[in-house]
């Protein structure tokens, strides 16, 4: 997929959806309704951070817990080329406080070589906004 944010492309995150439709919708500021939606998003946002590094990156930052996060610079460097998403399972609905996702995402180094992150991912909601905390990566 190309690193374009058009709204006609299908969302990185693997739904199917535009990225319009899909992601856009929340990194234009719309809440994720589930941990699961804004896990979907932080890939989105991830995969397509080269074409918009300021608002992605800030995108990033702002749905991640402020105890956890990283300083808004780290998160403007685009990283690998994020090729797939594969959501395992989640738990915690859109009346939960707290959730977790499990996923794999598939992406490639700067030498091409291909990789996996096996993630188990904890998430809390305030003021109505899901939150990214922390992940056990495996």
């Amino acid at each position: 997929m190309s690193q374009n944010t058009d709204n006609g492309l299908r969302c990185p995150c693997g739904t199917g959806d535009t990225y319009g439709q899909c992601c856009g919708r929340f990194h234009a500021g719309a809440a994720a309704p589930t941990a699961e939606a804004l896990m979907r998003s932080r890939y989105c946002a991830y995969a397509l951070l080269g074409s918009d590094p300021r608002r992605l990156g800030a995108y990033l930052h702002e749905t991640w817990d402020p105890v956890t996060r990283p300083a808004l610079a780290e998160l403007r460097e685009p990283g690998p080329e994020w090729v797939r998403l594969q959501i395992l399972g989640a738990v915690g609905g859109p009346f939960d406080d707290i959730a977790t996702v499990e996923f794999v995402a598939l992406y490639r180094d700067d030498d091409g070589a291909r990789h996996r992150m096996h993630e188990h991912s904890r998430f809390r909601r305030e003021g109505g906004r899901w939150l990214y905390i922390d992940g056990d990566v495996r």
